[in-house]
């Protein structure tokens, strides 16, 4: 599977995620464009914190600790489970969010 991303066809996975981390603004539109999403202020919101994880810890924090690091680092006091799914209907933010990030997927459960 693929995405075109600025000209340049990227590799995904089975389910979407780029294999390499595109961390572009055109990964975000071209990802938004393909899965039908219009992008507020609350979604770059997301995906900026989601990608500054990312360069910080070399992966994403799972749902829980994305939801309070959103409360507590990112000024998002509004961030909740509801919210996420709002935003992101495809699996929320821990999901939804790091593909339209241009991240890899996620690795799954756990603490971090």
């Amino acid at each position: 599977m693929s995405i075109v991303i600025n000209g340049v066809e990227k590799e995904t996975d089975d389910y979407g995620y780029l294999l390499e981390p595109d961390l572009s603004e055109e990964a975000v539109h071209a990802f938004a464009e393909a899965e039908k999403l219009a992008l507020t202020d609350q979604h770059w919101k997301i995906i900026n914190y989601l990608r500054e994880k990312f360069k910080e810890d070399g992966h994403t924090p799972n749902a829980r600790n994305l939801i309070k690091g959103l409360q507590d680092e990112a000024d998002m006091p509004e961030a909740d489970n509801k919210l996420m799914f709002d935003l992101f209907p495809d699996g929320g933010a821990a999901k939804q969010g790091c593909r339209l990030a241009g991240l890899p997927q996620p690795k799954g459960k756990g603490g971090y």
